[in-house]
């Protein structure tokens, strides 16, 4: 069961300047990952996985995010859609139907 799951649906934080966007989506994960509370879940869609792809910028945070226990979870159509070079560097690949059964069942759920 989760009780806190994150969906991260881009590569950047809010809309306008992509630099400034991926600097506060950094800057988000930095502080999630400092947290005491941290969520059971981050689940990552369109462009957002290419957060954890080979290459990106944040594998070290979510490395540490899922050592401390956040489950990292991928869908697997836009991995192998939108990232075809690349290949999954942290947490694993999943479906829509997982994605959905979370969503549904989850306490709270955060978009970014």
């Amino acid at each position: 069961m989760y009780k806190n799951v994150i969906i991260i649906n881009s590569d950047t934080l809010g809309r306008g300047d992509a630099e400034v966007g991926r600097t506060l989506l950094g800057t988000f994960l930095r502080k999630l990952l400092a947290s005491i509370d941290k969520p059971d879940a981050i689940i990552f869609y369109n462009s957002g996985v290419k957060l954890v792809i080979r290459g990106s910028y944040f594998i070290d945070i979510l490395d540490g995010l899922e050592c401390e226990g956040v489950e990292l979870l991928a869908c697997g159509t836009c991995v192998y859609k939108a990232c075809r070079d690349s290949s999954l560097e942290v947490g694993r690949i999943t479906n829509m139907e997982e994605i959905a059964d979370i969503l549904l069942k989850a306490d709270k759920v955060i978009t970014l």
